[in-house]
């Protein structure tokens, strides 16, 4: 049953998107803007200009101590050992049956003398992620959950760069993607920045305690006014990841799904010892019986999540875990799992919407080649 509006978390900034005229909408328990002047107009503005998402309701785990690689090394499938200060990975957290826990981002900081990784997990696994990591901390590392602190803008788009430069003494605009840094923001305080988002459109993401978010929100649309900055909801949001083929928890991948049956095999390294690893290993070496493709309907139609994947007879063969119609290419993309002799680019495959069986074709990801 979905929790009533009283019953929602409220971002810092839950005030700030009302005033903007927002539409609010229940989100993984929060109470979150979904749209503000529109999906498309919003969408086309991340591509072209500069976006900025209130992504407030992600959470966020400090790991410290002397065993914290270990036991980052141990709950994900990624080879964090790789990290050097002020790296950032993607990765996952599989468990014991062969799906997936979450996924999740790993940053590897020092401020000062305190050397530790900020876990980012998804809102709604925030639970779920944190007592499945403390049940396997048999190691000497100390755990936090910030998550409820700390507020989190997402810059995102071509101009993102020129809107946040001016806040920074250090040189924001040369730091590699997937790379953070703790600095300084200018007229708000301590922030952690990172060259990281869900879009595709390049930008960053900014960390930072709840008191400091509406100083930063205010100030980041003021500077980004001359780039034509526009706040973007999670509607947007969804369409620009699925443009770049990014998985959503919860759709394309959850707790039945591998990471290899993902495409997710490039996160998943077995040059180390992780949960389930020699059950995923053997899938790798064995291979699968379905996988996730990006697909385009070449009918006329939009593909849903859970609509069927069907053959020539009309049985079920898998299914759609994302759709929508492109902003960017203006036909409609969706994810997919289908059989492993279907999921080669090139494929025909058809999707039942609403009772039509529509012509896609399997195509290599991202839909969207940027430059």
């Amino acid at each position: 049953m979905e929790a009533t509006t009283t019953e929602l978390k409220k971002t810092a900034l839950t005030h700030v998107h009302e005033a903007l005229g927002a539409k609010m909408v229940p989100f993984a328990g929060y109470l979150m803007p979904v749209q503000y002047t529109g999906v498309i107009d919003e969408h086309v503005n991340v591509r072209t200009n500069v976006g900025m998402f209130d992504v407030s309701h992600m959470g966020e785990f400090l790991v410290r101590g002397p065993g914290a690689l270990d036991l980052i090394q141990k709950v994900t499938s990624n080879d964090a050992s790789k990290l050097a200060v002020g790296k950032v990975q993607y990765s996952c957290l599989p468990n014991k049956e062969g799906g997936i826990v979450d996924d999740l981002l790993v940053y590897r900081m020092q401020h000062k003398d305190d050397h530790h990784y900020v876990l980012v997990v998804n809102a709604s696994n925030i639970e779920k992620d944190w007592n499945w990591i403390n049940s396997l901390n048999t190691f000497d590392a100390q755990l936090e959950n910030i998550s409820d602190r700390m507020s989190l803008l997402a810059v995102q788009g071509p101009k993102a760069v020129d809107t946040l430069k001016g806040f920074f003494a250090e040189d924001i605009v040369s730091m590699p993607y997937y790379t953070a840094m703790y600095a300084e923001m200018k007229g708000v305080g301590l922030v952690l920045i990172s060259t990281t988002g869900y879009t595709g459109a390049g930008g960053y993401e900014v960390y930072m305690p709840n008191p400091l978010a509406e100083k930063a929100w205010n100030a980041i649309m003021e500077a980004g006014k001359p780039h034509g900055i526009k706040a973007t909801g999670l509607a947007a949001r969804d369409t620009l990841r699925l443009e770049m083929g990014f998985c959503l928890y919860g759709n394309d991948i959850d707790d039945t799904t591998s990471p290899i049956e993902a495409g997710l095999g490039w996160i998943t390294k077995f040059t180390k010892d992780f949960t389930n690893s020699a059950a995923l290993k053997a899938q790798k070496d064995n291979g699968v019986a379905r996988k996730l493709v990006g697909f385009e309907l070449l009918d006329r139609g939009i593909p849903r999540h859970d609509y069927s994947v069907v053959d020539a007879t009309g049985k079920v063969i898998g299914k759609v875990s994302s759709g929508t119609m492109s902003p960017s290419l203006n036909k409609p993309i969706g994810l997919a799992y289908v059989p492993a002799a279907n999921a080669a680019p090139g494929s025909e495959i058809l999707i039942d919407v609403r009772g039509r069986a529509l012509k896609g074709v399997v195509v290599k990801m991202p839909f969207l080649q940027q430059g």
